[in-house]
């Protein structure tokens, strides 16, 4: 359930109970003002309205006896009323001593021990009181605390030393029936553990979807009436002392308020020995709720720790949610779903957000002006999209990319089929790659493919051939025709030298790249593959284990995975055999050289007396055919003049000088 803020009839009534037992507090300091001793006890103790006052979920809460509750009183009413702090100095004698001290509550409460002092009973374990500089325990200013005083008034709020690490999480109502069995098994874990009068023990959800973590613990704490809040690791103190201080005011938070703790683990750079050791303990020693979101299994120490793993949402269940909530926002978008569910893996948060920011661009279609969005802008992907663009399609693809800034380079996909000069059985083998990519959601579940074995479900592909030859360029064909975005990784920077440290640069990318069905490069695959599978030494071992680790991921990898190779023959045959698709991309001869001359320059470049004929026999491939276009574009430009076979002389020069290569007669006979 969710924690309802308090009506304004308990609030009238809270006020009214607080001001009768200060009206009381304020009698038997009167009574015994000026006799230096205690007053007769004839006070009497307001009755008890029908919902619990503040006062008495602390006094109950907190353990306090009837002195300590006076103590906690006697504070307060120098707080909220003026002739508190008169009496104070009338009976202490000093005019200047307008504060309440534990003499004067020795002296003048009822049933005062001197245990209530102590640092471990209530008043002070529970930092309800704060003393202030003094040269006595019994003669220091007394001070209630901050957040007590608010509570006791009937303002409920976060504490002001935790608000700026504890984020409050909204109860989640809503999730898809695999989350909320989930969900429904922790919170049957802490009712038990209640029931059986057992510390609560830590529960802790496992996996990659942080967002659908955060709505399990959410749900979780709604269904035992908790207050969820939400702190990562990173922003807890790294000194002792302020972390003890913020342990000791969670615990106190729940007392007051029944607040949970979720503690986001995977921000944290745990490099700090001494502080993950202390985090240790934190996790261990407090008493309050707490749920741990994190990739990996936390280590059990004392304390229990009953962990839960947490998959993404499975397809039927983004079906379902796509339909559940399309009707609601967007119904014109339902035949979308099935494309959504195919290449998206989106948790339910996400879904939801993104149909409603659907649904608010749809609201703005045809507006312009203050600063709203023209019609045309709402229904444009990239520029370059190659069919008419989906808004709902392309939200999924901004919402959906992964931050991958250091390992990979999302590369704008500019080319079409057009462009792509290759011999026909290779193009086609580009098509049957790009027709799995859009057709495995229907062989996959509907045929009952994907059921058989989840291994190998992964649609790889290996791209060989020389640099220049069209490699990069046909997986922007496929990332446009599909309509996916293209990362790009550098294999060569990937891989590390420390044993690991490979694997866990890899799984990264494929961690990050599984929600948005990116399409991923892999280029340079020589920097991991080539004939290792004989193993002679460690570094033999050890590479052969990198390797394995990136088939592994690529076969499980629910998008297109291309891996980009100079040299195919140095790549082990048993390597060879687990990638679906091998497309050989061969150096162009004449006829497709000249095909290249014929596309290269776009239809705005203003060109005269070309003859690709005569282009063609330079020898080189595509990727320079294209460097010199662009160049001899820009010659012709700062010259003021259309394109000529002047201007693509010189740029051949410069790109000839580029590749420490002779441009020879025969190459440019009759050009110019």
């Amino acid at each position: 359930m969710i924690a309802q803020a308090p009506s304004a009839e308990w609030q009238q009534e809270n006020q009214r109970y607080l001001m009768q037992h200060l009206n009381r507090l304020r009698q038997v300091l009167e009574r015994g003002k000026g006799e230096g001793e205690k007053a007769e006890k004839h006070s009497s103790l307001p009755s008890l309205p029908p919902s619990l006052p503040a006062l008495e979920k602390i006094c109950q809460n907190f353990g306090l006896s009837a002195f300590e509750r006076d103590v906690l009183l006697l504070c307060a009413g120098v707080e909220l009323d003026a002739s508190f702090a008169s009496l104070c100095a009338e009976i202490q004698n000093d005019s200047q001593r307008h504060y309440p001290t534990f003499s004067l509550a020795l002296a003048m409460l009822e049933q005062a021990y001197w245990g209530a002092l102590t640092p471990d009973a209530p008043l002070r374990k529970w930092r309800l009181i704060e003393i202030g500089a003094g040269n006595a325990l019994t003669t220091s200013p007394l001070r209630i605390d901050e957040q007590i005083l608010h509570y006791l008034t009937g303002i409920h709020h976060l504490d002001s030393r935790l608000a700026g690490i504890g984020t409050s999480i909204k109860i989640s109502e809503q999730l898809v029936p695999s989350h909320w069995q989930i969900a429904m098994q922790m919170a049957n874990t802490w009712y038990l553990a209640a029931q059986l009068e057992e510390v609560l023990p830590i529960l802790q959800l496992c996996g990659k979807d942080v967002a659908s973590q955060r709505a399990i613990a959410s749900a979780t704490c709604g269904q035992v009436n908790f207050i969820p809040y939400s702190i990562g690791v990173e922003l807890l103190p790294h000194e002792t002392g302020n972390l003890n201080l913020v342990k000791s005011l969670w615990e106190r938070e729940f007392a007051l308020n029944n607040t949970a703790l979720l503690l986001e683990w995977d921000n944290w750079d745990n490099s700090d020995r001494k502080q993950e050791m202390a985090i240790a303990q934190f996790i261990e020693s407090i008493q309050a709720p707490i749920i741990i979101i994190s990739q990996e299994r936390r280590p059990q120490k004392h304390r229990p720790i009953i962990a839960f793993d947490v998959n993404s949402p499975t397809t039927a269940e983004q079906r379902l949610l796509w339909h559940q909530t399309l009707r609601e926002l967007t119904p014109d978008a339902i035949a979308e779903i099935e494309n959504l569910v195919s290449h998206f893996n989106l948790s339910a948060p996400a879904i939801r957000g993104i149909c409603l920011k659907a649904k608010s661009l749809e609201g703005t279609k045809g507006e312009t002006g203050n600063g709203k969005l023209q019609e045309e802008q709402i229904t444009s992907s990239s520029p370059l999209s190659p069919s008419p663009p989906s808004p709902l399609w392309d939200i999924c693809r901004t919402q959906a990319r992964p931050r991958l800034d250091e390992l990979a380079q999302r590369m704008d996909s500019s080319a079409d089929w057009d462009d792509l000069v290759l011999p026909e059985i290779e193009k086609q083998v580009l098509r049957d790659a790009a027709d799995q990519l859009q057709q495995r959601t229907k062989v996959y579940e509907e045929w009952g493919f994907g059921g058989k074995s989840k291994r190998g479900l992964g649609i790889s592909a290996l791209f060989a051939g020389a640099s220049g030859t069209g490699k990069t360029m046909a997986a922007e064909v496929l990332a446009r025709e599909m309509r996916l975005d293209l990362y790009r990784i550098d294999l060569s920077a990937v891989v590390s030298k420390y044993i690991g440290e490979t694997e866990k640069n890899l799984g990264r990318v494929f961690d990050a790249a599984e929600v948005g069905g990116v399409i991923l490069l892999f280029d340079e695959a020589d920097a991991i593959f080539g004939k290792r599978s004989e193993v002679k030494d460690s570094r033999d071992r050890h590479a052969n284990m990198e390797v394995a680790y990136l088939l592994q991921r690529m076969e499980a990898y629910p998008g297109l995975s291309i891996l980009t190779t100079n040299l195919k023959n140095a790549i082990d045959q048993a390597f060879l055999r687990r990638i679906r698709f091998i497309v050989q991309f061969p150096f162009p001869d004449a006829n497709q050289r000249a095909e290249i001359w014929r596309r290269v320059f776009p239809k705005n470049t203003p060109t005269e007396g070309l003859d690709e004929w005569k282009l063609a026999k330079l020898n080189v491939a595509g990727g320079n055919i294209r460097n010199i276009a662009l160049n001899a574009a820009f010659i012709a430009a700062q010259a003021g003049q259309v394109v000529q076979m002047q201007h693509i002389l010189q740029a051949a020069k410069g790109e000839y000088t580029k590749m420490e290569r002779p441009l020879t007669d025969v190459e440019v006979k009759g050009w110019v």
